[in-house]
């Protein structure tokens, strides 16, 4: 049977249309799990072993992962109200700002340990469209405080060190926030240092996002600074360090009649207002969440109504699963 001219290009057109909505989907939609997150050894015992030796000795396999795991809970009860949470090791002060028509949150964390401060995936996998809310998450892996990460699935590129584990060494070219070992933060520029040269420097945790909000106790963002085509004022998530094993993660809410949202320099000049001599910028938007104890403490803005975006990953203080 003879096709006529035109039936080409329907076809053509038909095939076309096929394949670009595969295309969408295998990158919106098709979960991919390209790796499942394992169990990390004791971030403190590689602090020590850093301390003690010229190389760092990182995770490299699910056997030496488990060999030296963190407390599983609190040794006694811990004391808990609508706004703290205190143990032996930890402690968690929320407090509630306004500024700029602004409703922000700040968690004040105190740790005895740098192993409480951990990342964790959704739905504990490593991958493409794999995500969750970050209330889900931090249930899962029994979260006192959490906050969205930096959404390290929406990118296909941008380091990903998760608990002493190198998933993605692509370089983005952006700023990242590494978390040492130790607990302590550093700033880098992707295109000046390898993912494994950051893995044997100490590296535990590198967050792809940004940018640096606050370096050396300094604003590091000027006024006009903004995230890709984002407006100026957005909601936001932040984390910074204030001295030793003291943080705070804040997270603000806009893009309401009730909150306008903050611009990055605003957020930068809060996080330096109340101590931090680090603080780096994560994922914000309909992202930004924050959870405590369980509860969903602030109101994310997810299109027309408030509700939590699933994302990729989550930073929380914890004990562990």
């Amino acid at each position: 049977m003879k096709i006529p001219r035109y039936g080409f290009a329907v076809l053509f057109g038909l095939a076309l249309l096929l394949f670009t909505g595969y295309l969408l989907a295998d990158t919106f939609l098709i979960k991919r799990v390209y790796s499942v997150a394992a169990e990390p050894a004791s971030q403190t015992a590689a602090a020590q072993t850093a301390a003690e030796s010229d190389e760092i000795v990182i995770v490299a396999s699910e056997e030496e992962a488990a060999a030296e795991p963190v407390d599983s809970s609190p040794a006694a009860e811990p004391v808990t109200t609508d706004t703290t949470y205190s143990d032996e090791n930890i402690s968690v002060q929320l407090s509630t700002y306004r500024l700029y028509e602004t409703t922000v949150y700040v968690a004040d964390v105190q740790l005895s340990s740098a192993d409480y401060l951990k990342t964790a995936f959704a739905e504990n996998s490593y991958g493409r469209n794999i995500t969750a809310k970050t209330s889900a998450t931090a249930s899962a892996v029994n979260a006192i405080l959490a906050v969205n990460g930096d959404y390290y699935g929406a990118q296909r590129s941008g380091y990903v060190i998760r608990n002493g584990v190198l998933y993605r060494n692509t370089s983005g070219g952006g700023e990242d926030l590494v978390i040492y070992a130790d607990g302590s933060f550093g700033i880098i520029d992707e295109d000046e240092i390898t993912a494994e040269e950051l893995l044997a420097s100490g590296a535990w945790n590198v967050l792809s996002f940004g940018p640096a909000l606050v370096e050396d106790g300094g604003i590091s963002v000027s006024e006009n600074d903004e995230v890709g085509r984002a407006m100026a004022s957005n909601p936001r998530t932040a984390i910074g360090v204030i001295d030793d094993l003291h943080y705070v993660f804040v997270v603000a809410d806009g893009r309401t009649s009730d909150s306008d949202g903050l611009s990055l320099y605003e957020l930068a000049a809060f996080l330096q207002s109340i101590g931090c001599q680090t603080a780096y910028n994560l994922d914000g938007g309909g992202s930004s969440s924050m959870v405590f104890l369980g509860t969903l403490i602030n109101n994310p803005a997810n299109g027309r109504k408030s509700s939590e975006r699933s994302v990729s990953d989550i930073v929380y203080i914890g004990y562990g699963a």
